[in-house]
């Protein structure tokens, strides 16, 4: 019994190591990219990392109906940059994917936010994004053309808002890492 459990404590550190230099960071305002990378951190045993803006989003913030609301006057100057609360040191990790809701078909601003003021650099960088209707579109190539840095940018995917835990896993599984 000793040995069998020295086997199984020997094999599970061997797979930690294999995930252990991959971080998820990801920014959500409700709820759906958050859920998304929670599955892929528990799946990959990664590290997570959540990018929270230095003053938080209110829901009428978020109401894009509204067109004085914070996300409208944010989407109408593209030039804005959020303030990051904080952000992770990304230093020791060689992949890092990279979540965010669409908005207006676009990773919203706080994204752009620690990509411009993050080093990426050498890094393999995988998108992933969360929407009720946006495809991903070409959000991931306009965070790559934004970071000042060079890194190895894999395709990307969006998931549903309410993408279930098999979606994200099957796409997990065709990564191949």
């Amino acid at each position: 019994m000793r040995k069998t459990l020295t086997i199984l404590t020997i094999l599970l550190l061997a797979v930690s190591a294999v995930y252990a230099d991959t971080a998820v960071v990801y920014f959500s305002a409700t709820g759906n990219t958050e859920r998304v990378a929670n599955v892929i951190a528990d799946e990959l045993r990664a590290d997570l990392f959540e990018l929270l803006p230095a003053e938080p989003y209110s829901s009428s913030d978020l109401n894009w109906r509204d067109e004085g609301s914070r996300v409208n006057e944010e989407h109408n100057d593209p030039s804005f940059r959020p303030e990051l609360a904080s952000s992770p040191d990304l230093s020791a990790y060689d992949t890092v994917f990279l979540g965010y809701p669409l908005w207006w078909g676009e990773a919203p601003h706080i994204v752009y936010t620690f990509i411009e003021n993050s080093d990426l650099s050498g890094k393999t960088i995988i998108p992933f994004a969360t929407s009720s209707s946006s495809p991903l579109g070409n959000s991931a190539e306009n965070l790559e053309e934004a970071a000042p840095w060079s890194a190895t940018w894999l395709e990307g995917m969006r998931f549903r808002s309410r993408a279930n835990e098999n979606t994200v896993t099957s796409w997990l599984d065709d990564l191949n890492l």
